[in-house]
């Protein structure tokens, strides 16, 4: 595998990590991206690689209808499952919209948004998150003092 794809597969797997740790009554916290609370974030993530990776390279997760861990989870499984195909990486791909690409130009985008929104999540339900994804927020804005608003 291609170091591009293990980064991915190392933000992914933090990323799960957060989520795996989010309380039932936490998923309608808000998040530092106002306008969506911790499940939107996380369905935020899977509607990102599924538009922009998973359906141009015709792949369809096998995602629960609910539980966004499991749903995330089938989405991470699904998406190294076709990454890890000899030649997927640089696979000529139709963007829905219109516009061709690569998964190899698409993931370093995608890895950055897992990075932020695995802050966002974090932060939303009292985690630490590891120190790559605090400095990748930092480095995309996010205020390291927000914390979610008292009920």
């Amino acid at each position: 595998m291609s170091d591009l794809v293990d980064a991915h597969r190392h933000a992914c797997d933090e990323f799960s990590r957060v989520a795996a740790a989010v309380e039932p009554d936490q998923w309608t916290a808000p998040t530092p991206c106002t306008e969506w609370d911790a499940r939107a974030v996380v369905e935020h993530v899977i509607g990102f690689h599924d538009f922009l990776l998973l359906r141009p390279l015709g792949v369809r997760a096998n995602r629960p209808r609910i539980g966004p861990p499991a749903r995330w989870d089938a989405t991470k499984t699904a998406l190294f499952g076709v990454l890890g195909e000899s030649g997927a990486l640089d696979r000529e791909t139709e963007l829905p919209g219109g516009g061709t690409s690569t998964p190899r130009t698409m993931l370093a985008a995608l890895t950055t948004d897992v990075l932020v929104h695995t802050w966002d999540l974090a932060r939303a339900t009292g985690q630490t998150p590891a120190p790559e994804v605090e400095a990748s927020a930092i480095a995309y804005g996010r205020d390291p003092a927000w914390r979610p608003p008292d009920d």
